[in-house]
């Protein structure tokens, strides 16, 4: 079993599949895009879950799948398919944008997927496609009644909260789950990669930190009442509006550290082994892979420099490596 050298058991991994994305949200991603990462610099389907097999012989039950946008992957539902077959993992779950999930749910759900969370920062059309750079809101309501008819539920929609952009919304986002048996999420937008202009219309880097303490006050007259966290939450704490058939959750990574519960590693699109998400050390796969060598030692090598905790707001004036959108989220 995997345990850190602070006693955390280490069972969920989060993959990257690509750092490739059909949008460019302004918060994840510049405008101009990214240089893509040359495919043969990326895991193969077969390598992928080679490092999955290892995990689970670790104890790793969990596996998500994000990017980039894990739906623009080629492979995407054999990759589902081969991971949820290996022993051990009880839950495959995935992130996705929804712009290609109307067509996918389904084969999704047939080839093992478990449940899925899909990205919707706003209810109005036009400011959808300002965040997203181009996206159309309607395909994302498509993707939310497919996923619904292919059973992968509870659906959990996350939203990143933005002053100046998004967080007038909250009541119109919260009342959501009067309505529906979903999961909403409500995020503190996180200063990784992103700390730049976003360009006209936009809010400056330093105005648009939304704390889930001020989320709350906003959503006060709602009467929220906590509740236990679902199974599949992570760090989320999980409140209920009276005789809603949904639940709300917020997501602190500043204004609450969830760091002492931690229970993950991430793998990048180009086979590095991440044990933070802040924290940029990173132990290649993709080399070992390559040549044939046994993953177990890498493993037991980043889950010993996983950190007690990390401090997001030091790293804001450090110009990371990698953005959202290339260490998956």
């Amino acid at each position: 079993m995997f345990i850190d050298p602070f006693g955390r058991t280490i069972d969920y991994l989060r993959i990257s599949l690509t750092d490739r994305c059909n949008l460019r949200c302004v918060y994840c991603m510049p405008q101009e895009g990214l240089r893509w990462q040359p495919r043969s610099e990326q895991l193969t389907v077969n390598e992928i879950v080679r490092v999955v097999d290892t995990a689970a012989q670790g104890g790793v039950k969990r596996v998500r799948l994000t990017g980039g946008e894990p739906l623009v992957h080629p492979h995407i539902v054999e990759i589902v398919q081969r991971i949820s077959s290996i022993q051990n993992i009880e839950e495959v779950s995935l992130t996705t944008n929804a712009m290609l999930l109307e067509r996918l749910a389904q084969p999704l759900a047939d080839a093992g997927l478990t449940r899925i969370n899909i990205s919707l920062d706003t209810l109005d059309a036009d400011k959808f496609k300002r965040i997203t750079r181009g996206g159309e809101i309607d395909r994302v309501w498509q993707g939310i009644s497919a996923a619904e008819h292919a059973h992968l539920v509870p659906l959990k929609l996350n939203t990143v909260i933005v002053r100046g952009l998004n967080a007038d919304e909250l009541p119109m986002l919260a009342r959501l789950t009067m309505e529906h048996a979903w999961h909403i999420r409500f995020i503190e937008v996180m200063p990784i990669g992103n700390y730049g202009d976003w360009g006209n219309g936009f809010s400056a880097p330093q105005d648009r930190y939304v704390s889930v303490q001020e989320m709350c006050d906003q959503l006060s007259r709602f009467d929220l009442q906590p509740e236990s966290t679902p199974i599949g939450n992570g760090p989320a704490r999980t409140f209920r509006i009276p005789n809603a058939p949904g639940t709300l959750g917020f997501i602190s990574p500043l204004g609450e550290h969830f760091c002492q519960n931690c229970n993950r590693l991430r793998l990048t699109a180009d086979g590095r082994l991440r044990s933070c998400l802040v924290i940029a050390n990173e132990i290649s796969l993709r080399d070992a892979l390559r040549n044939e060598k046994p993953l177990e030692a890498y493993f037991t090598q980043a889950i010993a420099q996983k950190p007690k905790q990390h401090d997001m707001m030091a790293a804001i004036p450090a110009n990371p490596q990698r953005g959202m959108s290339q260490i998956g989220g």
